[in-house]
């Protein structure tokens, strides 16, 4: 910490705080530059950096393991960058230049702040990428599978199918996706999708960014932390229990083109 002139904190949020006490701010020096990959401990205060140093966000928009292969394939993946403050002057040269290091700028390379990175990140992962879609495919699977049909097809048609169909709206967006669809899946997703995904979703949806947007979510999450993670593991526990985990197991391991890695027990996929 003492010799460097860029200090990268990639520990996960709710650790920042004590690192970024016990190690980092007794070495910081005015014209060092803190870089982060990700928003929340800056802009819901859970550090405050001193005013004489340079604060930057590099935040790609991926998960680690994918900016690195998609980087050791000589592709990228996109990337947000921002600046909090910049006593040196530099301070967006130094994070253009971080995001060339990491192959963002091969991806494109987008300009944006510590709140909006933060807070459209966490309503994202929360009511779409992770937890819309998870809690989508595992009701999926519950009424198929209690309607009496096999727990192999549910997971065919709520599971593995999705990637097919999220692949197809990367490469070409929603239009493009249905497109490539037969006539009859297209007419079952304009005319029965809105009734699944109505208008009371999109209120609880507003109720989720309210809380992003006036640091409840933060709150509670760091409190959490702070207890000692009883619900988080609670619930981390419990879906990996969910029968859908269980096949889905067992019919990836009929496809071995899947790269499989067990975390803790519980089998991923990184196809």
């Amino acid at each position: 910490m003492k010799q460097a002139d860029v200090i990268f904190i990639g520990v996960p949020d709710v650790k920042i705080a004590s690192v970024y006490d016990a190690d980092i701010a007794p070495n910081l020096t005015a014209g060092k530059t803190l870089l982060f990959s990700h928003g929340f401990a800056i802009h819901y205060k859970t550090v405050t950096p001193p005013e004489d140093v340079n604060v930057i966000m590099v935040a790609p928009k991926g998960p680690g393991h994918i900016v690195r292969r998609q980087f050791t394939g000589g592709k990228g993946v996109p990337g947000l960058i921002a600046v909090y403050q910049d006593p040196s002057g530099n301070s967006k040269d130094v994070a253009l230049a971080w995001s060339k290091g990491v192959g963002c700028t091969r991806g494109g390379v987008f300009e944006t702040d510590f709140r909006e990175e933060t807070e459209t990140d966490l309503f994202g992962e929360q009511t779409v990428l992770c937890g819309g879609a998870s809690a989508l495919v595992q009701a999926g699977f519950e009424v198929l599978v209690e309607a009496g049909y096999q727990p192999e097809m549910a997971y065919f048609e709520c599971l593995h199918e999705l990637k097919l169909i999220v692949d197809l709206m990367n490469e070409s967006g929603i239009a493009g996706m249905r497109f490539s669809i037969s006539e009859t899946a297209k007419y079952g997703d304009i005319k029965v999708g809105p009734k699944i995904i109505d208008a009371s979703v999109k209120e609880r949806m507003k109720e989720a960014l309210t809380a992003i947007q006036d640091g409840t979510f933060a709150k509670e999450w760091v409190a959490e932390y702070e207890a000692g993670l009883p619900e988080y593991n609670r619930l981390l526990e419990e879906g990996t229990k969910h029968p859908i985990e269980e096949t889905g197991a067992r019919l990836r391991g009929l496809m071995p083109w899947i790269k499989k890695r067990d975390l803790g027990g519980v089998q991923a996929d990184y196809s």
